[in-house]
């Protein structure tokens, strides 16, 4: 062999090497704010089992489960399918959707912007999760919440009730939060699983006590922005209204980039429950650096033993949830059934489901706006079809 022949070899054989690892690895090299997208096939998935997806969602739109949908799903680093179906608004006239509308993520707001920041202060060494919530609220210590901890809070395991009165809110965050602190413990902390609005607002208050910020300014600063999340956030500029589902009608008028949550609206549309808008490919942003354990396009947000500490298992009353996402309860109906022991996510009221297989390398993003127009509409068991689809796709051994 000659040494040229050689070279040539040795050459061509390098760039397999490199193109192999951009393929699996690209996520990490990108500067712009999208992950790229790939054929399946050349990540080793079956296309044509991910088309059945779009049978299942016409059928959904067909019974009007939702007037319209954007699913997304990565997997190792790219985007292997996108698309959107139906409308994002039907009255008082049609729009169709785009894969890059804007939606109200409703509960999503709950791990994605509170129990991530929450973790980032935990970091940091500012906030302990297994400290009483008393030590960063004092006037939270009364009616049997003295030794409620953080974690319960990220664990729906608080004592506290699901949802206060709209009533309390009517006078401002102040007298709300006056009036959060004084509410007594309906159970034991730590004896029972019941899913809690509340426990959430709390943990967002945590996060201004803490940094100054609040839950908005603090989840811009540390979690959207440096990972090039433009177009997540509260209270969404006049720019991404404009490209926002529509949900329910309040005040006679349509919700279009307007919080849908009554108490997140009555606090001014931010808190620590509901709140968050973004777009299918920013999620994808998120869901990326929690595979890649904190990091993404050389930013880190996260250390990989904070992702892990988050993600990992916490056995409540009933089944297990993470702090801040569910991993497997009663509100996992939107799981797909082939994802891996490592997997969690979390739905939103609006019509929202994201879920996340670390160790498959696969994340699915289903968004909805079920609401529209009447509040009628019900994804969840649509979009965990969706999510078996796609894990079932992937093609063994390779």
């Amino acid at each position: 062999m000659t040494g040229l022949l050689r070279l040539t070899i040795l050459t061509y054989l390098l760039s397999c090497l490199i193109n192999t690892n951009i393929i699996c690895y690209a996520d990490e090299l990108q500067s712009s704010a999208t992950l790229p997208s790939c054929t399946p096939e050349k990540l080793g998935m079956d296309s044509l089992r991910l088309r059945i997806i779009d049978e299942i969602v016409t059928e959904g739109l067909s019974r009007k489960k939702m007037p319209g949908a954007v699913v997304l799903i990565g997997y190792r680093g790219h985007i292997v399918y996108h698309k959107a179906f139906g409308y994002l608004q039907i009255k008082p006239q049609k729009i169709p959707m785009q894969p890059d509308t804007v939606f109200d993520l409703a509960s999503l707001t709950k791990p994605v912007a509170t129990a991530s920041s929450i973790m980032t202060l935990a970091e940091r060494k500012l906030v302990d999760v297994d400290a009483p919530v008393a030590k960063y609220i004092p006037e939270f210590a009364v009616n049997g919440k003295e030794k409620l901890t953080v974690k319960q809070l990220m664990t729906h395991t608080s004592g506290l009730i699901p949802d206060n009165s709209t009533n309390d809110f009517k006078n401002g965050p102040a007298e709300a939060f006056q009036l959060i602190h004084e509410l007594k413990t309906v159970y034991e902390p730590g004896t029972d699983f019941r899913y809690s609005d509340v426990g959430f607002l709390v943990l967002a208050e945590i996060v201004e006590r803490v940094s100054g910020k609040n839950i908005h300014e603090y989840s811009q600063q540390n979690l959207f922005e440096p990972l090039g999340m433009r177009e997540t956030g509260y209270l969404p500029n006049d720019a991404l209204k404009k490209r926002a589902a529509v949900t329910q009608q309040r005040s006679n008028h349509w919700m279009k980039g307007e919080v849908h949550d009554p108490r997140a609206y009555a606090l001014g549309g931010i808190a620590g429950h509901a709140g968050l808008f973004s777009t299918a490919n920013d999620l994808a942003l998120f869901a990326q650096m929690l595979i890649n354990k904190g990091c993404l396009n050389g930013h880190r947000v996260m250390r990989p033993e904070t992702v892990e500490l988050m993600t990992a298992p916490v056995k409540v009353p009933g089944g297990f949830r993470t702090l801040g996402w569910d991993f497997r309860s009663a509100y996992s109906s939107n799981r797909g059934d082939l994802f891996s022991q490592s997997a969690f996510g979390h739905g939103g009221f609006t019509g929202t489901t994201f879920w996340i297989d670390p160790e498959q390398k696969l994340f699915v993003i289903f968004l909805s706006n079920r609401v529209h127009p009447d509040g009628k509409g019900s994804v969840n068991r649509l979009s965990g079809r969706i999510s078996t689809i796609a894990a079932a796709a992937i093609c063994p051994n390779h």
